[in-house]
Formats: C-alpha cells, structure tokens, sequence
C-alpha cells in the first residue's frame, strides 16, 4: 500500500510523498483478456486495469462515490463497481459510450451493474452532468488525453505505405472540438474547466486523481504532470501525493518494457532526428485533496 497522504495543509512547502506502484506486471492485454469487450482496442488511450483498481482502493470505501469525467472504454467504472463502490462516468464520444456499456455486461454481475451509470456528455459541463449528486462526489479519477498525438495503429497500412494511425481514432476523434485535439494554451484552458468542475462536484475532504504521461512534442518535453498540479492548485485543490505508475514489469531488479509499436516507432523516429528521446515506462499518478469546512 501507498505511504498514506498526510492531510495537512500542504501548501507546496512541504514534500510531496512519493510512493512507486508497480501495475504492469502483466500486460495490458492479459489484465484485460476474458473480462472488457475485444472492441475496447479500437481505443488509443486505455487506462490499465490494475492502475485503476489500485487507486480506486487506496482512495475510497467500499460504497463511496466514484465519478470518471472522461470515461473512454469505460476502465475506471468496470473496476470501480467491482470494488463495491457507486460509480458515474461521462464519456463525450459516442462509440466509447457505447463500449462503455458494453464493458459493463462483460465484466460485471447484475448486482455489480445496478451501481455503476454511464452518461454521455462533455467533462467541461460535469457539475450540471451529474445534477444532484454534485457536491456529494468522494473520489474523481480522470485520465485526460496527453496534449500529443494519439491513435489505433494499423501495421499492415503502415507497411504499404498509408497511414500508421486510421484518421478515426487519431487525437480520439474526428471531431476537432474533442479535448484530445487540444494543445498548448487551447489544452490548459480547457483542462482549467475540467479541474473547476471536479472540484465542485467533489464534497469538502473529497479526493481528486490524476493520471499522465511526459510527453515530447516539436523535440520538447511537456511536463504533463506539472502542469496538471498547477491547474489543480489554480482550482483550488491541495496537492497531496505523486505515484510513480510503473508500466514496465519488474523482473530480476530490472524493468522490463513493454513498448507498443507506436512508441517504438515515435521513439525510433525522434533518435533519428537527434532528439534524446526513450520509451516512456511510467505514468503519473497525482493526488489531491478538496478542502474541508473549516
């Protein structure tokens, strides 16, 4: 278990903890072979399962409130509603509502389904999207996209030379308005509206999760996990832990990666260019707290 976040009122003068949670000693596809829809590949940022769970149980009760505002395949309302907690998630896409459902029949039980609810609609508009419930919330988890190009790969197309990614899945959809388009400052200004709709819908001691990746764009690396902190401070959060995600396995003392051919292909590409890029084999896992009455 995580080093318990202490609830003091960490203003940025105190050390942040710092805990390693090593969630990808199995594959992706192992942790979800038998339980989600085999559809749920055709989207190109899934959460793991056991990262999910792993925050999911170190953050709530059984029976507390769980809300995803972005939702994709629907992960966090699967693992959420096994763990015995009520779970809403709001998914903008429609073909990723619709597997969100469909991941419910696949890896619930009846009893398990009655507590988990899928709406569809844009996580800038989560307080009017969860209506009464708001205020009530005990623990957000949200994965936003990375602000970099994302998509399905398509190996065969790409070895004939078409397009690595179908234009469909890139940046999550066709649809520009889709926060999965959005860079630079358009990125933070969006996100500014996400975290101020988390915290209100969060009760006062409620908590808030984030999960993101460093990314390099242009050459750059964008400190993903940085600017989610200033954003969640901005909108009024304390900043209570960071969890290192391990992604890789560990095997032997050493990290074994696991590398889609995607980021082999990227990382390929920026060495070539001179940029001192590598495979990435973690995720940020940011905590945060809403404040209490008083």
């Amino acid at each position: 278990m995580a080093e318990a976040p202490s609830r003091s009122k960490n203003s940025g003068r105190e050390p942040v903890p710092l805990a390693v949670w090593p969630v990808g000693q199995v594959s992706a596809q192992y942790q979800r072979a038998g339980r989600y829809h085999p559809g749920s590949a055709a989207h190109p940022g899934k959460m793991l399962p056991e990262l999910a769970r792993r925050i999911i149980a170190e953050y709530s009760a059984p029976g507390a409130l769980v809300v995803d505002p972005m939702a994709g395949i629907g992960t966090t309302l699967v693992e959420a509603a096994a763990l015995g907690r009520r779970t809403v998630v709001i998914e903008l896409e429609h073909r990723c509502v619709a597997l969100a459902r469909e991941n419910l029949g696949h890896a619930l039980t009846s009893e398990q389904r009655r507590t988990a609810r899928v709406r569809r609609g844009d996580a800038r508009r989560l307080p009017a999207l969860l209506g009464g419930m708001a205020g009530t919330v005990d623990l957000v988890v949200v994965s936003p996209p990375y602000a970099c190009d994302a998509g399905v790969i398509d190996k065969p197309a790409w070895r004939s030379g078409r397009r690595l990614c179908d234009a469909g899945t890139l940046n999550y959809s066709r649809d520009r308005s889709n926060l999965g388009h959005a860079r630079g400052q358009a990125y933070a200004l969006a996100m500014e509206d996400v975290y101020a709709g988390c915290f209100a819908v969060l009760r006062p001691g409620g908590l808030l999760v984030t999960v993101t990746k460093t990314t390099r764009r242009a050459g750059r690396l964008f400190d993903l996990a940085g600017t989610t902190v200033n954003l969640a401070r901005g909108a009024g959060f304390i900043y209570l832990q960071h969890v290192v995600a391990l992604l890789a396995a560990i095997r032997d003392g050493e990290l074994r990666a696991r590398p889609s051919f995607w980021q082999l292909t990227q990382t390929r590409r920026a060495r070539a260019r001179g940029e001192p890029a590598h495979v990435v084999v973690h995720e940020d896992v940011c905590v945060f707290e809403k404040p209490g009455v008083g």
